[in-house]
């Protein structure tokens, strides 16, 4: 390495006015010698390799994750499985994005992780930025023929790592992906289409499960199945009507200018952001609400709850204490059968009655004319003998 000489201009201050030379024998000042300084360390290579190269922090520190990769692969230690993480295809509409417009760009796509997005882990999320930056570095693609160097997407790569590997960033960008926007303006199926649960859960299932990951609380319950109780149909609802959502759209915010000193200018775009963000959480909410009004409007468990309560309530009325054994409540024919029985027993005991009425009457009216008869007869026999007495009145 060859060394350069540095000359530093020292200009030695004046002494005070009231210094005094020591008096002690052999104290003397030395005179002022040249030194030769010679910069040595690790931090002075990296500044002086960012000087000659013409790099920016972030840049070298990018190199440097390269020098490490290519030295971990020379030595041939076993690298760990990654899962194919960070090696999706990269189409040209990709690789052309303007990095100035970095607020439009799918930071989960540039990275390589789509298939994982808001469940991929930081330790994935660092394995793609590094193999991206292996691939896309300018200083190895300057070697490439044909390459022009542009590291527009080196920025944009760059770009990405630094919102999903800050927490609160990454928070804010998984508010409005533009992959899960575009799947909420997807038209659910309608009632007429719904012939089963199974077309129901296949139409709202994975809806309701990413909603779920903006839920403050947890856990979250999901649709659950066919034979699912009342209890838990209704719990399902219940949580899903009064979903508190950390969901904000800080995101979207509009930048105000950099180096503006105007202060009226800076409140004016805050009190703007504040008003869309507001705006856009309230159409948010409508719009989550829409959707479990949709859901509960179709579900066929409400149908089959509603059926089993009235049921129960006529079974109820026609003085039962419950339902058969096997859950299926008595049905409307025989409880029809059974009244009619009980009418018909009604009828008959009314009849015996009033045949029972008719019998004594006309045993009454046959012993009164038995008894006419008699007196009849033996009157006419008094008559006969000549000893006839009045006759009585009939």
């Amino acid at each position: 390495m060859a060394t350069h000489s540095v000359t530093l201009p020292v200009q030695l201050q004046p002494l005070p006015e009231n210094w005094e030379a020591s008096t002690s024998k052999g104290s003397k000042l030395s005179a002022p010698t040249q030194v030769t300084l010679l910069p040595y360390g690790h931090e002075y290579s990296h500044h002086a390799a960012r000087i000659h190269h013409q790099r920016t922090f972030e840049e070298h520190d990018a190199y440097l994750s390269i020098k490490a990769a290519q030295d971990l692969a020379a030595s041939g230690a076993e690298v760990e499985d990654d899962m194919g993480v960070g090696e999706e295809e990269e189409g040209i509409e990709l690789l052309t994005l303007d990095p100035k417009e970095w607020k439009k760009q799918d930071h989960y796509k540039v990275l390589g992780l789509s298939k994982y997005r808001y469940k991929a882990t930081q330790d994935q999320i660092k394995i793609a930025h590094r193999k991206k930056v292996l691939k896309h570095h300018p200083d190895k693609k300057a070697g490439q023929a044909g390459d022009s160097n542009d590291d527009a997407f080196f920025k944009c790569i760059q770009k990405a790592m630094e919102v999903l590997s800050n927490a609160e960033k990454r928070r804010q960008f998984d508010s409005v992906d533009p992959y899960y926007q575009s799947l909420e303006e997807d038209e659910l199926p309608e009632a007429r289409e719904i012939k089963s649960f199974r077309d129901f859960k296949r139409a709202y299932g994975e809806v309701f499960e990413r909603e779920a990951r903006f839920s403050k609380n947890t856990p979250v319950p999901m649709l659950g199945e066919e034979n699912s109780s009342k209890d838990a149909v209704e719990g399902f609802y219940d949580f899903w009507y009064n979903f508190d959502s950390w969901r904000s759209f800080e995101y979207l915010d509009k930048e105000i200018n950099e180096g503006s000193d105007n202060r009226d200018d800076k409140r004016y775009t805050e009190k703007k952001n504040k008003t869309e963000r507001a705006r856009r959480k309230k159409e948010d909410t409508a719009r989550l609400r829409g959707l479990v009004d949709a859901a509960l409007a179709i579900d066929p468990r409400i149908k089959r709850i509603k059926a089993e309560e009235k049921a129960a309530r006529l079974a109820k009325k026609a003085g039962r204490s419950g339902t058969p054994a096997n859950g299926v409540p008595g049905s409307a024919a025989a409880k029809a059968e059974e009244e009619k029985k009980k009418k018909e027993e009604e009828e008959a005991r009314k009849k015996a009655e009033e045949d029972d009425k008719e019998k004594k009457k006309k045993e009454k009216a046959a012993a009164a004319n038995a008894a006419k008869k008699a007196r009849r007869a033996a009157r006419a026999t008094a008559e006969g003998s000549g000893t006839a007495t009045p006759a009585e009145p009939a």
